[in-house]
């Protein structure tokens, strides 16, 4: 059973095993805090800081739960996504995403008309929303030493058309934009997406033919 919020000073901290223990304001008392148990947070702990957080007793020993840090305090992963695009909009790739998207708008545009199939419009918004959210999620992870999305769940949903929203989750939320292995695969992704619609654009009437 959960106490209520209680609040102390982090006094010792050993960040290469992820625990450290916690003294109540006030009282003589210390807490255990191991890292998993750290919400939200925007930044690793160190002695010093403030903690939140309630007091659960897992074999007779009492450790914190639900812990935050004051003041490195993020909102939940939706949200904070919604934020940092705002913060960021100055940095917000516009031109780029024009760019990139012009050959696979037209390409499915056309698609559309020639296949009477409009459905297929609303695929790369729905991909490109899910997967920069799983960008967003996946950041959020890595901060708080959380279990990682793979790598591969994130090339499929870029493969099925959410490679637009990756790239502006790389611009803004800076993840996943430097490890050279990944954006190798990335771009590989865009390339064959740019591939594609060119070969849909200039050689239509032959596919639709073959089909």
């Amino acid at each position: 059973m959960k106490s209520g919020l209680c609040k102390g000073e982090l006094i010792k901290w050993k960040d290469e095993k992820g625990f450290g223990f916690i003294k109540l304001i006030d009282e003589n008392k210390e807490i255990f805090l191991h890292i998993s148990e750290l919400k939200d947070s925007i930044r690793r702990p160190k002695v010093g800081d403030i903690i939140y957080f309630y007091t659960v007793t897992e074999n007779g020993k009492i450790k914190a739960s639900d812990a935050f840090i004051l003041g490195a305090r993020t909102l939940p992963n939706s949200q904070y996504s919604v934020k940092k695009i705002i913060s960021n909009r100055a940095n917000f790739p516009l031109l780029e995403v024009l760019l990139l998207s012009i050959i696979p708008l037209i390409g499915l545009i056309n698609f559309a008309e020639k296949m009477n199939n409009f459905f297929v419009l609303i695929i790369y918004p729905i991909m490109s929303l899910l997967t920069f959210f799983l960008y967003a999620d996946d950041k959020s992870h890595a901060k708080l030493d959380h279990r990682r999305i793979p790598e591969k769940t994130l090339h499929l949903f870029e493969f099925f058309g959410g490679w637009i929203g990756g790239f502006i989750a790389q611009r803004t939320l800076r993840h996943k934009s430097i490890k050279q292995s990944y954006q190798f695969a990335f771009w590989l992704i865009v390339i064959i997406h740019q591939i594609m619609w060119l070969v849909w654009l200039f050689f239509r009437e032959q596919i639709k033919n073959y089909f």
